[in-house]
């Protein structure tokens, strides 16, 4: 029961991360850029962090889904629209650092040093806020249908699946990555500027799509 209850979170949080966001593209970069040691020493400190993450939300979600509606307007206002201006501001500024530094040719490899990806890491695994609504979405889907237990260990076990499936799919994005800049002899020009031109359009689009609802 408790290996299903990994094997449960690894694959829920893994599918999370399948879409491209601010996360994925971020590994992506660094692996292009930096190479995949520093792509490790990122996915590391980020995965911890949901770890740690995913046991407090799983914790809250049954409660909050009881209670919390995402559409409920807290002080007026949305509570998934508050998610969608926090991502908004970080697409547009994550964006705009990738197309600024766009012509900035990459460190040798050896000079990167791993305190750098590890601290970005955290500070991304904190400011990841499009988590909150997931969670509280599939962690109260999970417990409602009994594919769980919510004792601490059985959480605990589905926390740590759940920082095993995020580090999983981000070192896919990073592979994944590098294969297609060896294959397609991508320059790290292009690569910024197509990984930055996304976080605008990413912005773009989730604008468009609080425009329409407040319309």
């Amino acid at each position: 029961m408790l290996f299903l209850t990994f094997f449960l979170g690894i694959i829920v949080n893994a599918m999370g991360y399948i879409p491209p966001g601010n996360i994925n593209l971020t590994v992506a970069q660094l692996a292009i850029n930096k190479g995949m040691r520093q792509v490790w020493y990122f996915i590391l400190s980020f995965s911890c962090v949901e770890v740690c993450f995913t046991f407090g939300m799983m914790r809250f979600a049954r409660w909050a889904m009881s209670d919390i509606n995402p559409n409920e307007a807290v002080s007026e206002v949305r509570l998934g629209t508050l998610v969608d201006c926090f991502m908004i501001v970080m697409f547009i500024v994550m964006g705009t650092i990738t197309w600024r530094n766009r012509k900035k040719v990459p460190k040798s490899k050896g000079e990167d040093k791993r305190s750098g990806s590890v601290l970005y890491g955290l500070i991304l695994g904190v400011l990841n806020p499009v988590q909150i609504p997931f969670w509280l979405f599939f962690g109260n889907y999970v417990i409602l249908h009994q594919w769980i237990e919510t004792d601490y260990l059985s959480l605990v076990i589905f926390s740590f699946g759940s920082g095993f499936g995020s580090a999983l799919a981000l070192y896919c994005y990073g592979h994944f990555a590098t294969y297609i800049q060896e294959k397609f002899a991508l320059s790290s020009l292009i690569v910024n500027k197509s990984i930055a031109i996304f976080l605008f359009a990413l912005a773009a689009y989730l604008i468009v799509k609080q425009a329409i609802i407040i319309l």
